[in-house]
């Protein structure tokens, strides 16, 4: 029984967009990815950090859960930029009864429990001060209400985050969701996003008594990160 993260699948088996186009890690990127996540079992949950499909809607995006119903075990989804299918809880529900995709669940306003830890979550958002009163803030600021919903949500459990914007990077701090990990006594912080030449502004491993990860598929060779074994 493991726990595993990946992000970013970019699925597009329902729109016309192969990340194969991008070249480099990409090329063959569907073939990698149903090898890299052979080492999942049913027994075990993996938590999916966004820019799962490049669909539009559900309806678009059928064909690209059918192929993630083929993955074994629990799988929890957040949601990335690029996910625009993304629904309510309850349109996604019935969606998935219609379609007999079982253990699907939305990491939205809710944590879920793995082993006696609470999975938090949100999809996140870059935002700087100088963009006050956009609508980057106001996309900003319903990030945070989530985080924290998600947080509080777990309760005295122990709390591991899941992000799709990395909350800091070189250049680049989020001093808000930074903030909520902290007042949260969040230990680990795992986030996507990055691909390519962007994979060097990461900032991993312990800051401020919190350990970062990024788990984007082409950063993981298209394997998902192990967690917890």
């Amino acid at each position: 029984m493991a726990l595993y993260a990946i992000g970013d699948l970019h699925l597009s088996l329902g729109a016309p967009k192969p990340m194969d186009i991008f070249g480099g890690a990409w090329v063959g990127y569907m073939d990698k990815l149903k090898v890299g996540l052979s080492v999942i079992r049913e027994e075990d949950t993996t938590v999916f950090l966004g820019d799962l499909s490049w669909a539009l809607d559900l309806s678009g995006a059928r064909a690209d859960f059918s192929w993630l119903q083929n993955i074994p075990g629990k799988k929890i989804l957040l949601k990335g930029n690029h996910d625009y299918w993304w629904c309510t809880a309850a349109k996604f529900q019935k969606f998935c009864l219609e379609n007999d995709f079982q253990d699907m669940h939305l990491l939205n306003n809710n944590c879920y429990e793995y082993k006696g830890i609470a999975l938090c979550g949100t999809r996140g958002w870059f935002f700087e001060e100088e963009r006050s009163g956009t609508h980057d803030e106001k996309v900003f600021r319903r990030e945070l209400i989530r985080l924290e919903a998600s947080l509080k949500a777990a309760g005295d459990a122990e709390k591991l985050v899941f992000l799709h914007y990395p909350p800091r990077y070189q250049g680049y701090n989020c001093p808000e969701i930074l903030s909520l990990l902290k007042k949260y006594e969040v230990r680990r912080c795992f986030y996507g996003h990055l691909h390519g030449g962007s994979h060097r502004l990461a900032i991993q491993g312990m800051w401020d008594g919190i350990d970062f990860q990024l788990v984007s598929a082409d950063y993981l060779d298209f394997h998902p990160f192990k967690v917890i074994s």
